[in-house]
């Protein structure tokens, strides 16, 4: 059988004139080199070289089979070119777990950039609650997701993206001059989201712990499903709430002035991570994700790094 081995042992020597030349050119040994020329001459049933002096002289056998030699490794160039660019090009759909509040993290911009770098890629992304994407992906009916920290399940691979602080926040200027201790979390009217998820739901159960720590109980005078309503009953001074610096970051421009935040003491924290199972290959479309995602967490952690300290207005 004709190997590409043995053709491009063929070319080389006829270009270098010799097979010393050729074993140099390849990075073979000379025996090398010459053995692969044996093997084509022999299933070719023909004779390539004749030794003139110390060098040698192709034969007509040999002016033959050049240009079809030379197209055989073409073609194998180009279609590792090929497989390459479809690669490079990235089609097919990437589905991706997000916590309801993730876009006031990652946003539009995340899926601009996706569909200008990879026009061919689509994108879905699905979920509302961590505890809902989690199951999902054990699932397998999603690729990656990112999601919020802890929880207990090695089946699930991780790699922490972004350690966020949870802040209270209120429209009365007289309930933000001190950092808010767990007993005055307890007694202070709040409204929280997730309410579906109020059992499982990371936060709820962080906050709960703290004011179970001071013996008290947490009971939000009003509960609802997402982060912005509970934020607008906050700003019409209905109520007070908890979220995370990264929220307020992002929903800045839409937030009213008067609506202003102090942190808890002590302090809450919450870690979101980028997780898939250990078991699933990623798609290079999902690849691509994950790192404009960790790109993204970095840069808002860098900021919210930079503000900490700096307790007051929404657009702190």
């Amino acid at each position: 059988m004709v190997t590409l081995h043995q053709l491009r042992c063929f070319l080389t020597t006829l270009d270098g004139g010799s097979f010393t030349a050729a074993a140099a050119e390849l990075g073979y040994a000379q025996p090398s080199v010459s053995e692969q020329v044996r093997l084509l001459e022999q299933h070719l049933d023909a004779t390539l070289f004749r030794r003139v002096g110390r060098g040698l002289v192709p034969t007509e056998a040999a002016r033959a089979l050049q240009p079809h030699a030379s197209a055989a490794l073409a073609a194998v160039d180009e279609a590792r070119r090929a497989v390459a660019s479809v690669g490079e090009l990235l089609t097919g759909t990437v589905r991706f777990g997000v916590f309801r509040t993730a876009r006031f993290y990652l946003g539009s911009d995340l899926v601009a950039d996706l569909l200008r770098r990879h026009p061919g890629i689509r994108v879905e992304l699905v979920g509302q609650n961590s505890v809902e994407v989690l199951d999902h992906l054990r699932r397998g009916r999603l690729e990656a997701a990112v999601i919020a920290l802890p929880f207990d399940d090695d089946r699930v691979t991780i790699r922490p993206v972004l350690r966020d602080e949870l802040v209270y926040v209120s429209a009365d200027p007289d309930r933000l001059r001190d950092p808010v201790t767990p007993a005055r979390l307890a007694a202070a009217p709040l409204v929280l989201s997730d309410v579906s998820w109020r059992d499982e739901d990371s936060t709820r159960r962080a906050l709960a712990r703290s004011v179970q720590s001071a013996g008290h109980s947490l009971r939000p005078r009003v509960e609802v499903e997402d982060t912005e309503t509970a934020l607008d009953i906050t700003a019409r001074g209905l109520a007070d709430t908890v979220t995370w610096r990264g929220v307020l970051h992002g929903m800045a421009d839409r937030l009213p002035a008067h609506l202003g935040w102090v942190p808890l003491r002590p302090a809450l924290y919450e870690t979101f991570a980028i997780a898939h199972r250990p078991d699933a290959e990623l798609s290079a479309a999902s690849r691509v994700v994950l790192d404009l995602v960790a790109a993204r967490m970095a840069d808002l952690g860098t900021t919210i790094t930079a503000q900490l300290g700096r307790p007051g207005g929404a657009s702190a």
